[in-house]
């Protein structure tokens, strides 16, 4: 799946993106290297050309001890509208500063070169000079990362990379020189460091992280981080290597393994609308921590009905109603008769396969061949949710008529093709918590927690904190839990015990 994954989230948020003002302080031996933030000044994002940015803007890069004293080394994070949290970094020797995302979806560092002559988002960020750097080395392998809506390629280099006080040697990057479209041009940061696992890093480069443990430059394999989600506050949050810094969470964390390495990625149980079960991760769904994306992703199915829960507008899809007006009846009855559920579509020649899989994204247009379906059939994506849907409502008792209504109703609140959904700012007090179950612990989230908010007063205007992404088996469905999750639960990501912990964030 690799960056794919990352491609549909790439450009969300991009006005929302950072400033590359920083500072450093030291505090008893640990380095705090800051980050900014800044306050939109005007809004007009939410409709018209400013959703189409907005659905194009952040991400798709996507970001139990005791805190040490020397052996830690902590990056203090800003926050950009609860949308983006970035720091700086030194490559070489003397130090050249760039602003990058520490992304634990992705597992490389890259940065503009100062030979990026034809792309204009360089014209606006600082590059690596390599002549400016005594203990430069030259690789020189070629090497390309496509993001979806946004892409670089360059070339390897290798350098001594300064986090804080912590220096890496002989460290592996790419040199970008090209950064084609708009993406990166809009963006403030320069760079992406991915703090993800080898086994998804491009060329297999060793990522900074590996190297920080191997060069003996943290005590612990550990590194936590922690999201200030007041946008107001001068300090967005601490990003520490080597251990946690106890004053930024409450209680004990609750570890869950790392099911597979690349992202970290892990096992995650029920989703709850108001202690109510959606019946799609009963059985469990696997989700990755995700420091690079802004929102919170999930399958189309499950996030239209907890969207449709708080009142977000979405697109409304006349197909998917006529799907539900033609076949609901007939779905139910099948349902009722414990038909498999996987199976029901493609008895009523709906879908043109046979078997499991996941919903498919709404907005596909082509035909995998090597298993004969038809992914751009929409009837037959519609189909899937229906089935989901209604199966859930079964479980409720509730009436033919009710799961009809119901359904055709969830069919007005499909996300649009970018996957954004806004809310009414006045109607926080209304809607219901949503929660997730994470090592048979429920972590919830409340309206103020996964709503973002943009202007104040009369102006302010106010998104959904969860996006529709559908990620197709063996790898899905997939949750990403971004930085909505993570501002609201610390989050520690253990690579000696290959395992992710939360708690509540202090």
């Amino acid at each position: 799946m690799g960056n794919s994954i990352k491609a549909s989230l790439l450009a969300l948020f991009l006005f929302f993106l950072l400033s590359p003002t920083a500072f450093s302080v030291s505090n008893g031996g640990l380095v705090r290297v800051g980050l900014k933030k800044r306050k939109v000044d005007q809004i007009n994002q939410l409709s018209g050309h400013g959703a189409s940015m907005e659905g194009k803007a952040r991400k798709d890069f996507g970001f139990g001890s005791t805190l040490r004293d020397s052996d830690s080394d902590i990056i203090a994070l800003k926050n950009y509208m609860d949308a983006q949290y970035y720091g700086e970094i030194g490559i070489g020797e003397p130090a050249q500063k760039f602003t990058v995302i520490f992304d634990t979806g992705s597992s490389n560092l890259w940065v503009p070169s100062a030979k990026c002559y034809f792309s204009v988002a360089c014209l606006f960020h600082s590059k690596y000079k390599s002549s400016h750097s005594s203990t430069y080395k030259k690789n020189g392998t070629s090497a390309a990362i496509q993001y979806g809506t946004g892409s670089i390629s360059g070339f390897v280099s290798q350098d001594s990379v300064k986090l804080g006080d912590l220096v890496v040697k002989e460290q592996d990057f790419i040199e970008a020189t090209k950064e084609p479209g708009i993406t990166f041009l809009a963006a403030k940061f320069d760079g992406i460091l991915g703090l993800g696992f080898q086994e998804i890093s491009v060329g297999k480069s060793v990522p900074v992280w590996y190297n920080m443990v191997n060069q003996g430059l943290v005590h612990e394999p550990v590194f936590s981080f922690w999201f200030n989600r007041n946008a107001d506050e001068e300090e967005g949050g601490e990003l520490v290597f080597g251990g946690v810094d106890p004053n930024h969470f409450k209680g004990r964390h609750t570890y869950v393994p790392v099911t597979q390495k690349g992202y970290w990625q892990f096992n995650m149980g029920d989703v709850l609308i108001e202690d109510k079960t959606t019946g799609f991760c009963s059985d469990g769904c696997a989700a990755i921590a995700d420091s690079g994306t802004s929102l919170l992703a999930g399958p189309t199915a499950i996030i239209t009905q907890i969207n449709h829960a708080i009142g977000a507008k979405g697109v409304m899809s006349q197909q998917c109603k006529t799907l539900v007006d033609q076949y609901g009846k007939s779905i139910i009855e099948m349902l009722l008769s414990e038909a498999q559920p996987d199976k029901i579509c493609s008895q009523m020649k709906l879908c043109t396969f046979n078997g499991a899989r996941d919903v498919s994204s709404i907005i596909e247009s082509v035909v995998d061949k090597n298993n004969g379906k038809s992914s751009g059939n929409e009837m037959c994506t519609f189909c899937e949710m229906a089935v989901v849907w209604m199966q859930n409502q079964i479980k409720r008792n509730q009436t033919q008529d009710n799961i009809i209504n119901y359904v055709s109703e969830l069919c007005d609140r499909l996300p649009s093709p970018m996957g954004e959904s806004a809310v009414d700012c006045n109607s926080l007090s209304s809607m219901p918590n949503i929660s997730f179950t994470i090592g048979g612990k429920v972590f919830e989230l409340c309206p103020e927690q996964y709503i973002l908010k943009i202007g104040d007063g009369e102006a302010a205007q106010c998104i959904s904190g969860f996006t529709a992404m559908d990620v197709a088996p063996p790898r899905g469905p997939l949750w990403i839990l971004g930085d909505v999750f993570m501002g609201r639960y610390h989050t520690v990501f253990d690579y000696g015990k290959l395992r992710v912990g939360f708690a509540e964030a202090a």
